[in-house]
């Protein structure tokens, strides 16, 4: 009964813990009324001010982060017990984007829904969602490796990017939202949350049938049946459960990130691993959590007028760093077992060249004239025989910018898988982009008023930044010749000869690198009153108001990229696993790390033009290969010129669709990309089950 005690033990300090902060969170608030004076109310004897203060703003905040903490921590519990996986969570299984796109599309069209209808949605999406990433993942999709984590990434970059959309197109009805969407617990009345923790005890009801088999599946899915388990019922069950009680927090919060996941890891840290004591506690732990990230949060900005911080953000900065620790000491499998990723050559290069030149130059004249500007073809004509026509020339700059970094992120996809080895790796899955976006809005908020080539610099730091903490978390060093180890002494030479990668704990690793990097721009965009419009325009991904003039940030990353090509027989060896490049004299570890760093320069550099544009590393660089095949000296410039023609075409769509006003390039780019990452991890399902 050790064990019983130690449950006991850790669920009465998650209480104590848990009141601690009820004390803090209570007392705090922008009114200046304090402990002393709330501590009136339960003596009678608080005059009608106090009351009014406590009952209208205090209580409702208190009892959304209870509600809410206490949902997504049992919510996470459930999924990791299913998935017996550590990172298995609302956010990394797409149950919160799903709840969160729902509840965005009835906003947009007006519809006023109250507290249970809204769950009702929330959970009507997140069970969508949740579907979705079952059929992305396959049959054994849910037990095997990191795979259900990746199509949870997948459908949540989707779903996404689709509440992005609707928040662009109907910007008045979803007023709000976007705040809304980063996670806040700043609750108008206490109505809904106490309807939503009505449900949420109903629904821990009816886990209360599941912790024998819960405690049971632990043993895995044979044992488990051998016991007279019903593995397919339980599992089914408990991740129903765990969409409810994560579709009742997105009602009363929003999407919340990592609760769900460092709570329950939390308690089992702890020693507790029987479900009996380990939903409470990761429930207490989880609400504990939310509450203290919304003191810190209103702590963060009380003496700031740009508002109000969301304690989402407080979440992210925290869970982050714990997302990336367990993917990193969770062992999904080597660097060969999905390194699959070349295609028979098919085509003729000098065709599908032409081919892509050809619909690159249709694309830019497309674009020349379409707009909310009507262009002729005779202006068009004028202004090729050298004749000066500022509507083209405006249309021309910006177009020449999308084209080239266009390309620049399709080569940075291309070079990023060589050395990953994963199908959906690109720069703006593992970080890199976000690490940009980190440097342009620090620039933005610490120097408003900069020349213009602070923003660039800063942005291409940023990207190194988050592709050197990628590396760090999630490849494995040996040292060069010069190392020296023995039994207790291990010393790498640098730059180190051997680094390996495992292709799915670099896409999670990066994915946790990512959410770290959003949060951080949160908080700086807050910060950043004066430049907050700027600095959003810009994350959105944007080509609006560029010239040819900003054409010169872009010399360093095309540069790089002619170097890939120069060395593209070597970038064919890392596709042989270890011992292959070695043989033939190609300095392993060495190549990876250049390789990898090149492809961040590429990217950062594009992202410090047009900002945070994504999924061009991994459209381009598929549709080439699938046309010339993987030799990279091939591969390249078809990539390069397809990733031209998609952010070209995603510029010209999104500025006529709603012309005059514009839909950022990011935002259009994603509703292709997003499909095609999910049609990329159910193809590789159907490998791995064949």
């Amino acid at each position: 009964m050790r064990w019983h005690l130690r449950g006991l033990v850790v669920l009465g300090g998650a209480l104590v813990l848990l009141c601690g902060v009820v004390v803090l969170h209570v007392g705090q608030g922008s009114s200046g009324i304090g402990l002393g004076e709330l501590g009136a109310l339960l003596t009678g004897d608080a005059d009608a001010g106090v009351r009014d203060i406590f009952v209208g703003s205090r209580l409702p905040r208190l009892l959304t982060g209870l509600v809410a903490g206490a949902a997504l921590a049992a919510s996470g519990a459930l999924a990791q017990a299913v998935t017996r996986n550590p990172l298995a969570a609302p956010e990394t299984l797409g149950v919160n984007a799903g709840g969160y796109l729902a509840v965005v599309v009835v906003a947009a069209f007006g519809i006023n829904l109250g507290g249970f209808a809204s769950a009702g949605l929330a959970t009507l999406g997140g069970l969508i969602a949740a579907v979705g990433v079952w059929a992305l993942a396959g049959r054994r999709g849910l037990v095997v490796g990191g795979r259900v984590l990746l199509a949870g990434a997948a459908i949540t970059m989707a779903l996404m990017s689709l509440a992005t959309l609707m928040l662009v197109w109907f910007e008045r009805s979803t007023q709000g939202l976007f705040f809304w969407g980063n996670g806040s617990i700043a609750a108008i009345d206490s109505t809904r949350a106490i309807q939503m923790g009505g449900a949420v005890l109903f629904i821990c009801v009816l886990i209360a049938f599941l912790i024998r088999p819960l405690d049971v599946l632990s043993i895995g899915d044979e044992g488990a049946r051998a016991l007279g388990a019903n593995v397919t019922v339980v599992k089914l069950a408990a991740l129903g459960l765990a969409v409810l009680l994560a579709a009742s927090a997105v009602t009363v919060a929003g999407p919340i990130a990592f609760v769900g996941v460092v709570s329950p890891v939390t308690i089992r840290m702890l020693g507790v691993h029987r479900h009996a004591l380990l939903l409470p506690s990761a429930m207490i732990i989880g609400a504990a959590l939310l509450l203290a990230a919304d003191v810190v949060a209103r702590s963060f900005l009380r003496s700031a007028s740009a508002g109000e911080l969301p304690a989402g953000v407080i979440t992210a900065v925290v869970g982050a760093p714990v997302f990336i620790l367990l993917a990193r000491r969770i062992r999904f499998g080597n660097v060969d077992d999905q390194a699959a990723i070349g295609a028979r050559r098919r085509l003729p290069f000098p065709v599908v060249a032409a081919a892509g030149v050809g619909l690159l130059i249709v694309t830019v004249l497309a674009g020349l004239k379409i707009g909310d500007v009507s262009v002729s073809w005779s202006e068009i004509g004028n202004w090729l025989r050298g004749m000066e026509t500022s509507v083209v020339d405006r249309r021309f700059g910006r177009l020449a910018v999308a084209a080239v970094a266009g390309a620049c992120l399709a080569v940075a996809g291309v070079a990023v898988q060589a050395v990953v080895h994963n199908p959906i790796a690109e720069p703006s899955i593992i970080g890199v982009t976000g690490g940009a976006s980190v440097g342009a809005v620090a620039s933005l908020m610490l120097a408003p008023h900069a020349p213009g080539w602070v923003l660039p610099l800063a942005a291409l730091a940023g990207g190194i930044a988050a592709t050197l903490l990628l590396l760090l978390a999630a490849g494995r060093w040996t040292g060069g010749s010069g190392g020296r180890r023995d039994g207790r002494t291990r010393r790498l030479s640098w730059p180190p000869a051997g680094l390996t990668l495992d292709p799915t704990r670099v896409v999670l690793v990066g994915i946790g690198v990512g959410a770290l990097c959003t949060a951080i721009v949160a908080v700086l965009a807050m910060q950043a009153q004066l430049a907050v419009n700027r600095a959003l325009t810009w994350l959105a991904g944007s080509t609006y108001g560029r010239g040819l003039d900003d054409l010169q940030w872009l010399i360093v990353p095309v540069a790089v990229g002619v170097v890939l090509v120069v060395v593209g027989r070597s970038l064919d060896l890392l596709a042989y696993g270890e011992d292959t490049p070695r043989a033939l004299g190609l300095g392993l570890g060495r190549a990876r790390l250049s390789v990898l760093m090149c492809g961040a320069v590429m990217a950062a550099g594009a992202a410090s033009v047009v900002g945070t544009v994504g999924f061009v590393g991994l459209v381009a660089p598929h549709s080439a290969r699938a046309l010339v095949g993987p030799s990279h000296r091939r591969l390249i410039p078809v990539a390069a010129l397809f990733g031209a023609v998609l952010v070209v075409a995603a510029d010209v769509v999104g500025r006529t669709v709603l012309a005059p006003r514009e839909i950022p390039v990011g935002l259009v780019v994603a509703l292709v990309g997003a499909p095609y990452l999910a049609w990329l991890l159910r193809r590789s399902s159907r490998r791995g089950a064949s």
